[in-house]
């Protein structure tokens, strides 16, 4: 059966903007929001209070299978801070969030074992469409079927300001030159990394948000999901 509502994926580098974007996307279509690199998050959150190195390809890999088997992570409306993360029913929606597990997590999600572990239980929940997913990977490994696809991008040093912005605001102490050293380090980590890289799918639409405001790249996509889907509908 085809689906009457698109999956739309939401891919492009740490520090685009691509969380707040697939959440307000999402608000606007009454669509769920899929937020995969929370779950990343929430295995390298997972493995370091396991005292388990970010490295350490079996022991990270067990804890991935264990989370994915009790499906111990798990998204929480709420209407007034938005969606929630709970890990093993705790919320852990900041502190996933730091820069430590940000950084942990783009080394957990180049793990093959943990990206296996947690493949099936991302498409399952957005198998049915109706669902705003964002990450890496998404258009091009885990839903190449998704009829509505973005690659969100800016330049490195505009992710940097965004994210140095974001911590400062947290009360957190942080350097810009640190902060786009390790942007710049990601991006070639999760660029060339041998398992799911981040690439643009062909036919995803590519959007620089570099000079433009959030309701101006939110207005855009979904222009174009809303086109899709009256296709969708008129296939039926």
């Amino acid at each position: 059966m085809k689906r009457v509502r698109p999956i739309v994926a939401i891919d492009g580098p740490a520090g685009a903007g691509k969380s707040t974007v697939t959440r307000r996307v999402a608000e606007r279509l009454g669509y769920l929001v899929l937020d995969t690199g929370a779950i990343y998050r929430s295995v390298a959150l997972a493995a370091e209070r396991a005292a388990a190195p970010f490295d350490d390809t079996d022991g990270v890999t067990r804890i991935a299978g264990a989370l994915a088997e009790c499906n111990a992570v798990v998204f929480v409306p709420d209407p007034l801070k938005g969606q929630r993360v709970q890990l093993s029913g705790e919320d852990v929606t900041l502190a996933i969030r730091s820069q430590q597990i940000s950084d942990g997590a783009s080394r957990v999600s180049a793990l093959p074992g943990v990206r296996a572990a947690l493949l099936e239980l991302q498409r399952g929940i957005g198998r049915s469409g109706g669902v705003v997913v964002e990450g890496r990977d998404i258009g091009s490994v885990v839903f190449p079927d998704a009829e509505a696809k973005f690659y969100l991008d800016a330049s490195a040093k505009e992710r940097a300001r965004r994210r140095h912005a974001e911590l400062i605001s947290r009360g957190q102490d942080v350097n810009y030159d640190t902060i786009l050293r390790e942007v710049r380090e990601r991006d070639e980590r999760d660029t060339n990394r041998a398992v799911a890289p981040l690439i643009q799918a062909p036919d995803a639409k590519y959007i620089d948000s570099s000079a433009m405001s959030i309701d101006e790249v939110v207005e855009l996509i979904v222009g174009e999901v809303q086109a899709i889907a009256g296709r969708l509908t008129d296939e039926q």
